[in-house]
C-alpha cells in the first residue's frame, strides 16, 4: 500500500459518491500533497460537509475545450484524485487553508444532480492505486533527474538536491510531477499515465519538449 492511504486497502473501503473540486492545471496524485487555500463559499461548504463525512475530496480538472454545461458551470474531464483532508486552519478572514494526502485516482461514472452548492459525482476507483507500484524500480533516475536538472538551470532555478537524491523512486516521480509548472492537458497526462514507469517517461518527454521549445524560441529571438 503506498503512503497517504490511510486504511484504504480495497476499493470497497472507498465511497461510490464523492464531492469534486474542478480546478485547472492542479494535479494531486496518490502520495501527494497538496495545499488549497478555500475562500469560495460553496467549497467551504464542500470542506465542512467532507470533514463531517469521510475527509475525501476529488480533484479534477475543467474540460480543456472550455465547454460548459447549460447552468454555466464547466464540464469536467474523466479522470481524477481523491484525496483526504489531512489538515484544515482557519483564517481570520474565512478562509481554509487545507492539505490533501492523495488516496487513488477515479474515473467518473457521472454527475450527480444534487441540492449541494458544490458538485458531487459517483465514481469508479483505480483499486491498482491501492497496491504497491512495483514499476518504480524500472525508473530511469539519471535520466529523470537529467531532465529535472537541465530544465532548472534552463529556468534559473534551484532545488534541495540534498533531498532530491535522497527521495525514493515514488516520491520523487510524483514530486516532480506535482510542482512541473506544465499547463492542464500535460498535467492530465501525468495523472493518467498507467504506473510510476510510465509517468516518470511521460515527465522526461514533457521535459526534454519544453527544453527544446525554449531553445526554439531562443534561437529565434537572435535572428
Amino acid at each position: 500500500m503506498q503512503a497517504g492511504n490511510f486504511n484504504y486497502r480495497r476499493v470497497a473501503d472507498l465511497p461510490s459518491v464523492i464531492p469534486v473540486f474542478p480546478l485547472p492545471a492542479a494535479l494531486l496524485l496518490p502520495g501527494g500533497r497538496m495545499p488549497l487555500n478555500i475562500f469560495e463559499p460553496r467549497y467551504l461548504q464542500m470542506v465542512d460537509a467532507a470533514m463531517a463525512g469521510d475527509r475525501l475530496i476529488g480533484m479534477i480538472q475543467p474540460s480543456f475545450d472550455g465547454a460548459l454545461r447549460e447552468d454555466g458551470e464547466p464540464e469536467i474531464v474523466n479522470v481524477g484524485c481523491m484525496g483526504r483532508v489531512t489538515s484544515l486552519t482557519e483564517t481570520g478572514d474565512g478562509r481554509y487553508m487545507i492539505a490533501l494526502q492523495g488516496v487513488c485516482r477515479f474515473r467518473i461514472a457521472e454527475e450527480l444532480e444534487v441540492k449541494s452548492p458544490f458538485r458531487q459525482c459517483r465514481i469508479s476507483p483505480f483499486g491498482a492505486d491501492l497496491e504497491e507500484d512495483l514499476s518504480g524500480a524500472e525508473v530511469d533516475r539519471p535520466a529523470l533527474l537529467k531532465a529535472f536538472r537541465s530544465y532548472l538551470e534552463a529556468n534559473d532555478l534551484d532545488a534541495d538536491w540534498n533531498s532530491v537524491s535522497r527521495a525514493e523512486n515514488a516520491m520523487l516521480v510524483n514530486a516532480l510531477s506535482m510542482m512541473a509548472p506544465y499547463g492542464p492537458a500535460e498535467k492530465q497526462a501525468l495523472l493518467e499515465a498507467a504506473d510510476l514507469k510510465s509517468r516518470a517517461e511521460t515527465l522526461i518527454a514533457l521535459t526534454e519538449m519544453a527544453l527544446a521549445r525554449d531553445n526554439e524560441d531562443f534561437g529565434s529571438s537572435l535572428q
